[in-house]
């Protein structure tokens, strides 16, 4: 009998939109380290910040990424983080999730920026205990100063991190919302059912409806 515990990745993010670089981690993430499946957890608004100018709203973001892992079967759509109280800080997150599924392993993927960024983290070390911290290489980081890093913070915080081994496809959201916003092509960055459903509702475009 197998009692090998689950293997849950987790995309997490803001996902304004998301884009293939996202997808593509998630798809290496759970290749690399034999998960079971991936969360993709849009991040929730706090009230004061919804419906931002510019931007998509809560439901807008969770029906891109809807729309952008439906033709996956080991790609799930999490709401943990999409409540009404809005922002949650991740440690919070993964301690329930821990609370709720014991027998799993979570495994949390993050970009270099944010492994850089990690000890400006609401409670670092309560991340590192309930989850493995899964590090994407950005094109301006070499591997041996990523894995400098990985190995004081685990160190530091006496958690798990590891390298995703995969080519990184250096896009960000806001660099898309831009180029939408200027009528410029984001095909082949985003999935096709996302730039349609962007056009149709005039999402970060100069024409965006007034809501």
């Amino acid at each position: 009998m197998n009692n090998r515990k689950k293997r849950i990745g987790i995309m997490g993010g803001t996902f304004d939109p998301i884009h293939m670089g996202h997808l593509i981690l998630g798809e290496k993430a759970y290749e690399q380290f034999q998960l079971d499946k991936v969360l993709f957890m849009p991040s929730g608004n706090p009230p004061h910040k919804r419906n931002r100018q510019g931007r998509a709203t809560d439901e807008q973001r969770v029906e891109m990424v809807r729309r952008a892992i439906s033709g996956n079967s080991h790609f799930e759509l999490s709401l943990a983080e999409m409540h009404e109280n809005g922002y949650t800080y991740t440690y919070h997150t993964l301690e329930m999730l821990k609370q709720q599924h014991p027998d799993t392993d979570y495994y949390f993927i993050i970009g270099a920026d944010s492994l850089y960024n990690f000890d400006t983290w609401m409670e670092p070390g309560r991340i590192c205990q309930n989850c493995i911290l899964v590090t994407a290489v950005r094109n301006h980081s070499t591997i041996a100063e990523l894995e400098k890093e990985m190995h004081r913070l685990s160190v530091k915080y006496n958690g798990t991190f590891l390298a995703l081994n995969t080519t990184n496809l250096d896009v960000s959201s806001e660099m898309l919302r831009n180029w939408v916003k200027e009528e410029k092509s984001v095909r082949y960055y985003i999935p096709d059912q996302v730039i349609t459903y962007i056009k149709e509702n005039q999402i970060y475009s100069l024409t965006q409806k007034k809501g």
